[in-house]
């Protein structure tokens, strides 16, 4: 029997330790890290979408501007390469491969088809508590790009592409990224996960309908209602109006939308947890591979 030609090797998993130098025990699920990468990537998102939203608290009456009507493509441009800049941070971080880039698509196109099933009716959106338990398994950076990439698929399939749209993503990225933060990622199971991400899916909810709320609110600035946007006045006042406008308008859907997320995260969330994790598992994010050489 001939030998194996010299400098040819093996490709054999290391599935020990991760990419780290930490041992990972049987059973053990560990999400994808964040790296020095990845969370300045994602700061720097992050600080973006927070000027996207509040900027016209700041403007003047004088400015000329009519609050979002002219930012939202701005938005769209610049927010498509700080997604990319997080993905690629990431992979530069940890080293995700194929297997990471065909989970997100997977459970982006799961997010995006769930949407339409409530299609935004009373608050009833089924895809918030999907993008908060896959947030809790795959972890903050990971999850912000799920959540982003699934609302610009679902806005494609729905045809809900407009100015509002770069504002979906990256409150849905916060949602998912908010998620992969919660305490206890390997110790925290059971009952007591359960009620912690139904908890956590309530609030989000609730908050994401609101900061969504800063972007429409100032279109109706100049309107004579006691809950208008007034460019220029102090910020103090404007926010009193926009509390007001929420209470008046969103939280009638702010409400039911957290009631089926914590409804669907106790009730599906034992299934689906388990679902991630396994396929989690398996693909082994953070297990190097290596070449050895062949002992034939």
């Amino acid at each position: 029997m001939s030998s194996a030609p010299k400098g040819r090797g093996e490709l054999r998993a290391q599935p020990r330790t991760t990419r780290s130098g930490q041992p990972v025990r049987h059973g053990q699920v560990r999400p994808v890290r964040l790296g020095r990468r990845s969370i300045a990537a994602l700061a720097l998102v992050s600080a973006v979408g927070v000027v996207a939203f509040g900027w016209p608290l700041l403007a003047g009456s004088d400015s000329g501007l009519s609050a979002h009507a002219k930012d939202a493509p701005w938005l769209f441009a610049a927010l498509l390469p700080l997604l990319l800049g997080v993905v690629v941070a990431t992979i530069a971080d940890v080293g995700l491969d194929a297997k990471a880039i065909a989970m997100l698509g997977v459970l982006a196109a799961a997010g995006a088809a769930l949407r339409p099933l409530g299609a935004g009716t009373a608050g009833i959106e089924p895809m918030f508590f999907l993008m908060v338990l896959s947030g809790r398994v795959l972890g903050p950076g990971f999850g912000f790009v799920l959540g982003a990439v699934s609302m610009f698929a679902s806005a494609l399939l729905t045809g809900g592409v407009g100015p509002w749209m770069p504002f979906q993503m990256l409150a849905m990225g916060w949602v998912c990224m908010g998620a992969g933060l919660l305490p206890g990622p390997d110790t925290l199971r059971g009952r007591g996960e359960l009620y912690v991400l139904g908890a956590y899916g309530a609030v989000s909810s609730v908050l994401y309908g609101t900061v969504m709320n800063l972007q429409g609110w100032p279109y109706i600035g100049g309107l004579a209602t006691g809950v208008s946007f007034v460019p220029g006045d102090p910020v103090g006042e404007n926010l009193a109006r926009f509390v007001a406008y929420c209470l008046a308008t969103s939280l009638g859907w702010d409400l039911p939308r957290a009631v089926v997320t914590v409804v669907l995260s106790v009730t599906l969330g034992p299934a689906v947890l388990k679902a991630l994790r396994r396929a989690t598992r398996r693909a082994a994010f953070e297990t190097p591979v290596t070449f050895e050489p062949s002992q034939r």
